[in-house]
């Protein structure tokens, strides 16, 4: 809320002599408040696009909702491949991350350092079936193994079972197909309980937020793959520090996308002068992007927005020089390279404009 506030503000609060109104919900990680709340939303209350949508479930859900009635979603938050895949809308952008990005980055790093067998501890929701099969796939093409999975559910209370059968299964690498509580719980578990000597832990979503929570010794060599991190230029920094007085902690990806998402759409109606979807929706797709989260961004057929990502590596602590100053740039990965290449793409638009 506070990141697509900072963008109303830049802009300059008004678009086509209107004010700009930012409104939120809270969608519980619950399919049904989430479509539900859209359609209120964009029937009801004037809402013209929906952005963050965090959960992928959700996301899909509110993508449906926004498509049947010609309004535009720019997700932030979600991450499934099955966005620009299956689920693929005229109106949608898959904005910050996604699954493949994700895995394509952390798990051939990890592959690369010599984690060549790996178990999975899976959130069973889109999510993280989509980040176990991109992950396993990376695997797999570099000669690695994978030697099975474990399944929970969102919220899970207890990962002792999980990190047991990760344990039993003598995997180097134990990958996190999770996020956020979960992610965090897993690894808290595992230190508890102690893992192998051989056996080493992937986060394969991790946010600045996540290693602010489990601190630098738990965290200390992790490879994570971001869209975005605070320090990484003037303009990365400056914007944050605004942020930091705000919120007296630094921005995610998730955060810093947001605020690109509103200011993308918002320059697009003031171009265009409507906020007709299909005329915003044209515009977008046509024009390159540029702002304090990327350059020269560009919407693809599929909805996926094209800029470049981030190999990182968690500082150890003798390593970090002020709070927040956590990561090591070991990468940047060409957008190009960091996405689905659109030849795999199994949305129906492609191929047609």
């Amino acid at each position: 809320m506070v990141a697509a506030r900072m963008a109303v503000e830049d802009f300059g609060a008004s678009v086509l002599g209107r004010p700009i109104q930012v409104v939120a919900a809270d969608h519980q990680n619950r399919v049904d408040v989430g479509a539900h709340r859209a359609i209120a939303w964009l029937e009801r209350e004037g809402v013209d696009m929906i952005t963050d949508s965090l959960n992928s479930a959700v996301a899909i859900a509110v993508s449906h909702v926004a498509a049947k009635r010609r309004r535009i979603v720019i997700n932030t938050g979600a991450a499934s491949t099955r966005l620009t895949n299956e689920d693929c809308s005229p109106y949608f952008v898959h904005h910050t991350y996604d699954t493949y990005a994700l895995a394509h980055g952390t798990g051939a790093a990890v592959v690369k350092e010599g984690g060549k067998t790996w178990f999975f501890l899976t959130a069973d929701y889109p999510f993280g079936h989509s980040l176990e099969l991109e992950t396993g796939t990376v695997v797999l093409a570099a000669g690695g193994k994978v030697l099975g999975a474990a399944r929970h559910r969102f919220n899970a209370a207890d990962f002792g079972a999980p990190l047991s059968a990760a344990r039993a299964s003598g995997a180097q690498i134990i990958g996190l197909a999770s996020a956020g509580g979960d992610m965090i719980n897993a690894i808290r578990t595992a230190a508890a309980q102690g893992l192998g000597q051989r056996q080493s832990i992937a986060g394969l979503l991790v946010f600045t937020s996540d290693i602010h929570a489990l601190g630098l010794e738990a965290t200390q060599g992790m490879y994570v793959t971001e869209a975005w991190y605070w320090d990484l230029n003037d303009a990365t920094r400056g914007w944050a520090r605004r942020f930091f007085e705000r919120m007296k902690r630094m921005p995610s990806m998730v955060h810093a996308g947001t605020y690109s998402a509103v200011t993308m759409y918002l320059r697009a109606v003031g171009a265009t002068g409507t906020d007709d979807a299909d005329t915003v929706m044209k515009w977008l797709r046509a024009n390159r992007h540029t702002d304090m989260f990327g350059k020269n961004m560009r919407v693809r057929a599929d909805g996926r927005l094209l800029h470049d990502m981030y190999l990182l590596q968690v500082k150890k602590p003798a390593e970090s020089k002020m709070p927040w100053d956590y990561y090591h740039v070991r990468r940047v990965i060409p957008a190009a390279e960091a996405f689905q290449p659109l030849s795999a793409s199994r949305c129906p638009l492609v191929g047609r404009r």
